[in-house]
């Protein structure tokens, strides 16, 4: 903007002489003025408005120079204290709990571990959901503190590396195939039932098999038949007393009636407790078919 200004002078002669000047004058006037002080003011509140929010942000965060609120960054990774939600994947390569507290992993849907290798294929996976826990890897193994394997398994079978196993349901255990195993003993001041319901039980031992009641009776039942055989062995009765006593009677024979007589023996037992067969006659033949 350019302004003319007149002034008024007096020469030599005195006589006043008016002398044009141009003064230039650079700035904003009017309403582009008014525009910009207000352009000014907006951006000026909205600093106050950016510094106040990041305040807030800052004090509702909890943000320190350790980290952010309850979460800590340090040398050994993150430290979170409380209760978090995560609502996508988390990945971790090692998650521990405080010394005085356990580490509780809860969902309201299922919660899901996954082993990946370097391609990204999952290699093992244990799901837990609300009505059944899913696992699965080429081993299972399961480690006490003291670094005893309590129980394995793979393909091959499972192993139970502690000193017993232990069974406390009410209908006992069920096994649809053979098991090995060194021992099998009730609970104290319980009864012991080995059972097949529809099939045969069979127990075999290369060095003998044990059956023992220390405070009771020992029993088998059977529908039909109990065979007790030995290929190359003794079948020895250990008691005070051995009873038969659902033993059949047979009638008496006369003394003239020596038909069939032939046909039948009497049992013998020996000093040594053997037992044998000896043809009957009319008299004990015992001693006449020693076998002791």
């Amino acid at each position: 903007m350019v302004r003319e200004q007149y002034l008024t002078t007096t020469d030599d002669s005195g006589t006043l002489a008016s002398v044009s000047e141009y003064i230039y004058m650079i700035g904003i006037y009017g309403w582009r003025k008014r525009c910009l002080y207000l352009f000014v003011l907006l951006l000026l509140i909205i600093l106050v408005v950016n510094f106040a929010l990041t305040i807030w942000i800052l004090r509702v965060m909890w943000f320190n120079t350790e980290g952010m609120g309850y979460l800590q960054v340090n040398a050994d990774g993150l430290r979170l204290e409380g209760e978090s939600d995560f609502l996508f994947p988390l990945y971790a390569q090692e998650i521990d709990s405080r010394e005085d507290s356990a580490l509780l992993v809860h969902s309201s849907e299922n919660v899901t571990l996954n082993a990946r290798n370097a391609n990204g294929d999952v290699t093992g996976s244990v799901s837990i959901g609300p009505s059944q826990a899913e696992g699965f890897g080429q081993h299972f193994n399961i480690i006490s503190n003291h670094d005893e394997k309590l129980f394995y398994a793979d393909g091959n079978g499972a192993v139970v590396g502690k000193g017993k196993l232990r069974v406390t349901g009410p209908e006992g255990a069920f096994f649809e195939h053979s098991v090995k195993t060194p021992l099998v003993k009730a609970v104290l001041n319980k009864e012991l039932k080995l059972e097949s319901p529809t099939r045969s039980l069979s127990m075999d031992a290369p060095k003998g098999v044990h059956v023992k009641a220390l405070a009771g009776n020992a029993d088998v039942t059977a529908h039909f038949d109990i065979l007790l055989h030995s290929t190359a062995g003794l079948l020895i009765l250990d008691a005070e007393s051995v009873r038969l006593p659902t033993l059949p009677v047979g009638e008496a024979r006369t003394s003239g009636d020596s038909q069939g007589m032939y046909d039948m023996f009497e049992v013998c037992v020996c000093p040594s407790g053997k037992l044998f067969l000896s043809r009957a006659g009319v008299f004990s033949t015992c001693s006449e078919h020693q076998d002791c």
